[in-house]
């Protein structure tokens, strides 16, 4: 572990700026991703990137470097909804896995990325997701936001952290739910028995809190619901619906009895995102439209009052 003492000249700054001035060499993404892993201790303690650092505070950090992305451009497709020097709002389609990983060193959304952009294709870091604030399942479509700079990354960072940003499904589920609205408060975790799998775990999960609202119902026994998100866990809409017995419509890892009128990956988009744009400073929303395959599924049925 590298050591580092606060003198005068960095008293009242933030830590990420801190060390980022401090170290040199490594960008100030990489040094927020190292901060918020716990690789950064303040005085033997995990403090935010926001924390103003003190004098003689004795900051201890894991020796590190930039390391160029390691990520084959590919020409494929996007559909962008907005773009400007500090953002690029993408409407991921269904299939498409957002970063490289086992199993899909190719054809994702950040090998498109980093074909488009050139901020993104020489952008440093160590993980392969350059420009990603958050994401998406891969058969998850809609929204997502992507960064082209640190300034942006930590707003939209900030802004996901304190809920502030709001992001909005549109999903078809399994039964008819009877009330208009409703709220899940169910801590999500890893499922002990399924690695790929997460799960409601009362005892151990984290916080996960999703609102959902009932737009239209259909015979059969099927409901379309909007969804707003607290929390962002991983596969939280799906585990939330299943674990209160209305599992997403052609969710593969979710539910059982779902998968009769579609069964190519959960209906499930993310269709509304609004933020505080990080130069501009106003409220921005942006809403994609319900894609075909989802739209098809629904004129195949019969609403119901």
């Amino acid at each position: 572990m590298e050591q580092f003492v606060v003198t005068e000249e960095y008293v009242g700054k933030r830590l990420d700026d801190t060390l980022t001035k401090a170290v040199g060499d490594v960008s100030r993404s990489k040094i927020q991703s190292m901060i918020k892993s716990g690789d950064v201790l303040v005085n033997g303690k995990k403090e935010k990137p926001a924390y103003n650092v003190r004098l003689a505070d004795l900051i201890t950090y894991k020796k590190t470097t930039n390391n160029q992305l390691n990520v084959v451009a590919e020409e494929i497709p996007l559909n962008i909804v907005f773009e400007d020097e500090d953002l690029i709002i993408i409407n991921k389609p269904q299939g498409m896995v957002v970063h490289p990983g086992n199993g899909h060193p190719t054809g994702t959304l950040v090998n498109a990325l980093v074909n488009y952009s050139e901020e993104l294709a020489h952008k440093e870091g160590n993980e392969f997701r350059p420009g990603l604030v958050h994401r998406i399942d891969k058969d998850t479509s809609g929204l997502l936001a992507i960064v082209k700079n640190d300034k942006a990354y930590e707003a939209l960072a900030d802004q996901l952290s304190d809920h502030s940003m709001h992001r909005e499904y549109i999903a078809l589920v399994k039964g008819f739910i009877e009330e208009s609205d409703g709220k899940i408060d169910a801590p999500i975790g890893r499922d002990p028995k399924i690695k790929t799998k997460m799960c409601v775990n009362l005892k151990n999960g984290k916080e996960a809190v999703t609102f959902f609202h009932v737009l239209k119902r259909y015979a059969g026994g099927y409901t379309l619901i909007s969804c707003k998100l607290r929390t962002g866990r991983t596969h939280q809409i799906r585990v939330h619906m299943d674990y209160i017995g209305h599992p997403v419509i052609g969710d593969p890892m979710y539910g059982q009895g779902n998968r009769v009128i579609y069964d190519n990956g959960q209906l499930l988009h993310a269709y509304c995102l609004s933020f505080m744009h990080p130069t501009t400073k106003k409220e921005v929303s942006y809403e994609a439209p319900m894609p075909e395959h989802f739209v098809k599924v629904l004129d195949s049925l019969i609403e119901v009052e």
